[in-house]
């Protein structure tokens, strides 16, 4: 894989990873146009490089926010029974509940659904990741979630999560996990604001789960690489490491600039628009695929 390719894809990542549009599905797509298999252990390996490179731009990007939630300097002054704990409490919560299901979901699809059909090789769920109608599906299940939310009167924005809102959308992120193009932070943004969670609380909360998701999914990678190969040196990890480290930095300076993005449609109230852009994206995604249906090779 050149540079330039990878540069091209670090970008999409970083953009979209931080957008409610799936950036998976648009890696992905990009992967396909270039030639690229998106279900090799080298191509998954490089997508989590990305997420880690996203992820320090969370982290840069919301540690002031974190840091005025911890010390009750956000939000109404007269909330009462401030629990600095509070927050990452539900963080907690939420992510065993994403642990949970997730490799539950993992497991039925890899034990059963997939280990039933004719390739028992290919028994892994990132095979999923090179099935483009699958992403098209996705991408259109969370655009209609997001235009929903997004068109939704809420009542009173709260801005306390209950334990029953955190549970609810570490479920909702654990569905998202096997499944490329149903975006993580539409999903689980959308769910808060389904439940009057406030707009920003609720981008607080989403991306707080992606920082502590990103670690325990870079470990499961590293795993499957090393499975694949059969054993792993350092001297065959550096070839995938150096495109990995410019891919991460570049993905880092997207996704600055993508989370400025976001805050901005959010916190205006104009999050359906990001629903209306995953349909597209859909219709988009299976084109690429006829496409490529009629053009093999």
């Amino acid at each position: 894989m050149a540079y330039w390719q990878i540069a091209i894809l670090a970008v999409i990542q970083g953009a979209a990873e931080l957008l409610p549009v799936s950036s998976s599905a648009h890696v992905i797509v990009a992967e396909r146009l270039m030639g690229l298999q998106p279900d090799s252990p080298a191509m998954t390996f490089l997508l989590v490089m990305l997420h880690t490179g996203t992820m320090f731009a969370v982290l840069c990007y919301f540690w002031p926010r974190w840091r005025a939630l911890w010390l009750h300097r956000t939000g109404p002054a007269d909330l009462p029974g401030h629990n600095p704990w509070h927050f990452p409490k539900m963080v907690v919560l939420a992510t065993v509940c994403t642990g949970v299901l997730g490799l539950g979901l993992k497991l039925l699809i890899e034990k059963v659904i997939l280990a039933s059909g004719p390739d028992k090789s290919k028994a892994e769920v990132e095979s999923l990741f090179n099935n483009l109608p699958l992403i098209a599906a996705s991408l259109c299940a969370v655009g209609v979630f997001i235009l929903i939310a997004g068109l939704r009167k809420t009542k009173a924005e709260s801005w306390r999560l209950s334990p029953g809102t955190s549970v609810l959308i570490g479920l909702v992120q654990g569905l998202c996990l096997p499944l490329r193009g149903f975006s993580r932070s539409g999903a689980t943004i959308s769910t808060a604001l389904c439940r009057d969670v406030s707009r920003r609380l609720a981008e607080d909360f989403s991306f707080a789960l992606a920082v502590v998701l990103t670690p325990p999914v870079v470990v499961l990678e590293l795993h499957r690489l090393v499975k694949q190969q059969g054993s792993l040196s350092v001297s065959g990890l550096m070839p995938l490491l150096a495109p990995g480290v410019v891919g991460m930095v570049l993905a880092f300076l997207a996704g600055l600039v993508a989370l400025r993005l976001l805050s901005s449609v959010l916190e205006r109230g104009r999050w359906k628009y990001f629903g209306v852009y995953c349909l597209v994206a859909a219709a988009v995604v299976l084109a690429v695929h006829f496409l490529q249906i009629k053009t093999p090779g």
